[in-house]
């Protein structure tokens, strides 16, 4: 780990002399990339007319459709196997651990017979650090801003929908894993678009929509998985501290790139270890603060929750009525918890388990968490501090937005809380970060081969990219990689929707045996 770190610093360095006229460079390079990011995202985010002057993103559609299909072709295991989620994450059906010795191939193993790297809760807030994230703080701001507060009503069912995705995606990625020699585990869609469709005769497409998918992860993984985290941390951080310097913006950026591969470099195990610490801390400081808002409110609740109600059936002054106020709910859970995206079955991938369904059962609470509980903080808070209208008017696309919005509602209701939210947004990117770059990085494996090499290469890369987007503003570079984190969705739904058969089989397989008892419950 020392030799990386010397040669991440010997890189970073001389990036620092560049700082100072970053802003001209990032203004060439924005210049440079625009006209492939407009085509990209032009074809990625390709609006399907709905009347009304509305529109809606096809990719919405696939997401939320096959989020509809799956729930029911699974019969609601959203609902019906949440009880069953909580006790699995809990370690219910987890076997005790064994006495380690220095021999011992994994250091957390349970049982020499179960191959993974994480426990079903390291897995869990692994993926939940990639997804909660600044969507939750700007994204829902700008969907109630745009929306009204009856957007908030249809991100939620879209998160309960979302649940039915991650169940389906995280199964797949347990199911047709690899383990190598070492114990290491390589997962997620690019191993269950190949294996699982190469099982049912079209190893053809199943190569070539791996390949693709592979792609569009590794440019994810340094746009909207690093550089945006990194830019809206260090703005964030540049504000609290009242200095718009280009320089701070690199120190800053240096800083988190230092913590960043102090964590990465120990692969999964570590991301999980740390993510297992981080994610609950950040959820429970920032659903604290908005808790406290509300309570010292609750007199608003009520209206709060009328308006949402009546908002989502009525849109009352919002362009489109209630259309428009589903399409930014449905359209802020879905690019919140990114169901379908197929990005958490890499990280859900490497559980310790032998049952796939168990982790894809583990899996289903993880919009709950993002979406139905943060994102709904978020919409109240907001919701709550605006019952008289002098925060904004909803539908009005000028004005307050994004994480501006968010931290004006929560100064306003508590003086100085603004600070937490600082705090908050940089654990989010932080985290974000991390499972991103794990994502990333088995892309970049599945691309170039599980080498040293290709491990180290991927990395030093990914903490060279924190500095750049914490020090400059790279908005068309940014555009690109996100567009390309939604292009995963196609080649992934289409393997999902393949696939479903299998994963009822391994779902049926895993709760009959709880029913009979061959799996044991141990607590």
């Amino acid at each position: 780990m020392k030799r990386i770190l010397i040669l991440l610093a010997s890189v970073l360095t001389p990036l620092l002399s560049m700082a100072q006229d970053a802003k001209g460079l990032d203004e060439r390079i924005n210049d440079l990339v625009q006209p492939a990011t407009d085509w990209v995202e032009g074809v990625v985010f390709w609006s399907v007319p709905i009347g009304q002057g509305m529109s809606v993103p096809f990719v919405l559609i696939v997401l939320i459709g096959s989020a509809l299909f799956f729930t029911i072709y699974f019969s609601f295991v959203n609902l019906t196997k949440f009880r069953l989620a909580i006790d699995v994450v809990r370690g219910k059906y987890t076997p005790p651990k064994k006495k380690v010795t220095a021999a011992d191939r994994l250091d957390t193993i349970q049982a020499d017979h179960i191959a993974g790297e994480v426990s079903h809760f390291q897995a869990l807030t692994a993926a939940l650090s990639a997804t909660v994230g600044l969507g939750n703080i700007a994204g829902v701001a700008i969907a109630i801003a745009i929306g009204g507060p009856g957007a908030t009503f249809w991100m939620i069912i879209a998160g309960f929908l979302g649940m039915s995705s991650k169940f389906t995606e995280c199964t797949l990625g347990v199911k047709y894993r690899e383990v190598g020699p070492d114990g290491t585990v390589y997962g997620g869609p690019m191993y269950y678009l190949s294996r699982g469709l190469a099982e049912k005769g079209l190893g053809g497409l199943g190569k070539v929509l791996a390949v693709f998918f592979a792609i569009m992860c590794v440019g994810g993984s340094f746009g909207g998985g690093n550089m945006f985290q990194s830019n809206q941390a260090a703005a964030q951080f540049k504000q609290m501290i009242g200095t718009d310097s280009t320089s701070a913006g690199f120190m800053f950026g240096l800083v988190m790139a230092v913590l960043v591969a102090i964590v990465i470099i120990g692969g999964i195990k570590r991301i999980g270890a740390v993510a297992e610490k981080i994610v609950p801390a950040m959820a429970i400081l920032y659903v604290f603060a908005a808790m406290a808002i509300i309570l010292l409110n609750i007199q608003h609740v009520g209206t709060a929750f009328g308006q949402i109600f009546s908002g989502a059936f009525t849109g009352a002054g919002i362009a489109g009525g209630v259309i428009g106020a589903l399409i930014q709910g449905f359209r802020r859970a879905a690019f919140s918890n990114e169901a379908g995206v197929g990005s958490a079955a890499i990280a859900h991938s490497a559980v310790r388990t032998d049952h796939p369904a168990s982790e894809g059962i583990v899996a289903l609470l993880e919009p709950f968490v993002d979406t139905v509980v943060i994102c709904t903080m978020t919409a109240l808070v907001i919701i709550i501090m605006n019952i008289d209208g002098s925060l904004l008017t909803y539908g009005v696309a000028d004005g307050l937005e994004g994480v501006t919005l968010t931290s004006t509602a929560f100064n306003n209701a508590i003086p100085g809380s603004s600070y937490i939210l600082t705090l908050a947004v940089i654990l989010f990117a932080f985290s974000t970060m991390l499972s991103w770059s794990y994502y990333g990085l088995q892309a970049w494996m599945y691309l170039f081969g599980k080498s040293k090499a290709a491990d180290y290469t991927y990395k030093i890369l990914f903490c060279i990219f924190v500095v750049i987007g914490a020090a400059a503003s790279l908005g068309a570079v940014v555009g690109f990689s996100d567009a390309m984190i939604f292009a995963m969705v196609f080649p992934n739904v289409v393997g999902l929707i393949l696939l479903a058969p299998v994963v009822k089989e391994e779902l049926n397989k895993y709760v009959g045996g709880i029913k009979s008892g061959e799996i044991k419950a141990y607590k």
